[in-house]
């Protein structure tokens, strides 16, 4: 018999590629050209697929909040954003947090952040789902990646180590766009 609870949709998309300019911390380091054509492609993959976030938590990073900034004008309604200086250069414990504070309201949503704490969270969170898209994601998890994971629970709060089903993992190279990495 299928379960009662609520489902839960987490997408987690790294930023697209940045620049490394000289003199600039990286705190606030830009998006380079091919990340500008990278994060509005994603956007145009998500709101193609109906993945469309019901919050959208940002990282304080420039170069996290220009890929939100050229994701979001792909849905056709504004979604709420909330910019997140916690997971910025975040180990996995840190992000979850965040996620798992998310408030009852929300049943779909995108966090925009950084690696290596996003792909150690990915492999963490991920019990089982497309395979193939597993190994992709535990091979390289690009800029401007998506991997939206599934969770059958009621609330943020019960969001697990090995928890969720991999719906998907995609990249910019997968959908038409440059490899970014």
């Amino acid at each position: 018999m299928p379960s009662l609870a609520p489902m839960l949709r987490l997408m987690l998309l790294r930023h697209a590629k940045s620049a490394w300019p000289a003199g600039i911390a990286d705190h606030e380091r830009p998006l380079a050209p091919r990340g500008r054509e990278a994060a509005p492609l994603m956007g145009r993959y998500l709101a193609g697929e109906h993945l469309v976030p019901d919050l959208a938590v940002v990282s304080t990073a420039k170069r996290t909040q220009e890929t939100w900034a050229l994701v979001a004008p792909a849905f056709a309604e504004e979604v709420p954003k909330r910019d997140e200086r916690r997971i910025y250069e975040a180990k996995t414990d840190a992000i979850l947090a965040v996620i798992q504070s998310t408030g009852p309201g929300v049943r779909t949503l995108i966090v925009v952040g950084h690696n290596p704490g996003f792909a150690d969270l990915a492999v963490r969170l991920v019990g089982h789902g497309d395979r193939y898209a597993f190994a992709r994601l535990r091979q390289k998890y690009p800029t401007a990646g998506l991997a939206v994971i599934d969770f059958d629970v009621a609330s943020w709060t019960d969001v697990a180590e090995h928890g969720g089903r991999l719906d998907r993992f995609v990249t910019p190279k997968m959908i038409g766009g440059e490899d970014e990495d």
